[in-house]
């Protein structure tokens, strides 16, 4: 009868060690940012589920905030400190779909101690088809997830929270980004650098995927995007909205083209400018877009590129800027006929 009892007693404490250790360790590290650690051990964070990881920094730590910016995994990558006059909060998130717009600021204001005054917005040329834009979405189920009592002691349990927070106290020590979107605990994005042969073969990867899944045949532009613009700002009636397009390489520009969608190109522009009066326009050819050192896969920049739409939407729609054109009702067709021109003279 000791035997059994022995063995079971040593069992015991060991599934207590094990478990004591993973609780401990995933508190101590907070993977999915719900109990506000900070320390040398946890500066990288890796991306789990960014719509996950953001609310529940939101919904369980302290949260006060006077402007939020939404975007998709592009815009992770401004840096929310950077804006002058202005106390931002990047929302963004990989994926985000012009219909998710509306959940995400109801949720930022109902988590925020001070009123949200305004709400800076980047919008994506390839989100405007009927099949990226036209499914309905929301944060429900994610805020569901925060609402269970136990969320916080499960995820403290969890064998795959602790194998990321093994991965984040990894690259902690090594002070190096290891992957291509990793954070630091002001929520400001980074990514890792690499080398030519690399940047090309994500470029050519994503020239590649675009093609295939979201130009050409594949593309048709939503005649419904306009309506879901003007519902978002029907619902959110008091919030500023600075809206602004997002940069990508004049490689994957060029693919748009040739796959037939530089009149939709056009068309969205104009559907913004119509909704919200007015767009900073980065996506043409100019001096960031032409470098493709300033992206890593020719679809995501470099944080660097983000602190340049920073200051260029810091200087206002009047600034003269070789990177950044504030659209309008008065400009828009001139700038456009420009635009052409300069793809023309790419051409030749």
């Amino acid at each position: 009868m000791n035997l059994p009892r022995q063995f079971i007693l040593i069992f015991s404490t060991i599934v207590c060690l094990v478990l004591t250790t993973i609780v401990s360790f995933n508190y101590v590290m907070d993977p999915l940012w719900t109990f506000n650690q900070k320390h040398t051990f946890n500066d990288y964070q890796s991306v789990i589920d960014e719509r996950l990881q953001k609310t529940s920094r939101m919904f369980f730590q302290p949260f006060s905030y006077d402007t939020i910016l939404l975007g998709s995994s592009r815009s992770t990558y401004i840096n929310q400190n950077k804006f002058t006059n202005m106390n931002v909060y990047n929302f963004s998130v990989n994926n985000l779909s012009i219909r998710e717009y509306d959940t995400f600021l109801a949720f930022a204001e109902r988590q925020s101690d001070q009123p949200i005054k305004r709400v800076l917005i980047g919008l994506d040329f390839f989100k405007t088809s009927v099949q990226e834009s036209e499914r309905p979405v929301s944060l429900v189920n994610y805020e569901k997830k925060l609402d269970d009592p136990l969320y916080r002691a499960k995820n403290l349990f969890s064998i795959d929270s602790f194998r990321y927070s093994v991965q984040n106290l990894r690259m902690s020590i090594a002070n190096e980004v290891q992957a291509d979107r990793v954070y630091n605990h002001d929520n400001v994005a980074a990514a890792r650098h690499i080398s030519e042969e690399e940047r090309n073969a994500n470029t050519a990867e994503k020239i590649h995927r675009f093609k295939d899944e979201f130009y050409g045949s594949n593309y048709v532009y939503n005649p419904r995007y306009k309506e879901y613009l003007t519902i978002f700002t029907d619902r959110h009636p008091d919030v500023e909205t600075i809206v602004y397009t997002t940069p990508i390489s004049m490689a994957l520009f060029q693919t748009l083209i040739e796959e037939g969608q530089l009149d939709d190109y056009e068309q969205w522009l104009h559907d913004v400018v119509d909704v919200f009066g007015g767009v900073y326009n980065f996506m043409y050819p100019n001096e960031v877009t032409n470098d493709l050192t300033n992206y890593f896969d020719g679809h995501h920049f470099y944080p660097i590129v983000g602190d340049k739409i920073a200051e260029r939407i810091n200087e206002g729609p009047n600034a003269q800027s070789s990177f950044g054109v504030y659209l309008t009702k008065e400009n828009i067709d001139s700038r456009l006929a420009e635009i052409r021109k300069k793809i023309e003279l790419k051409k030749s």
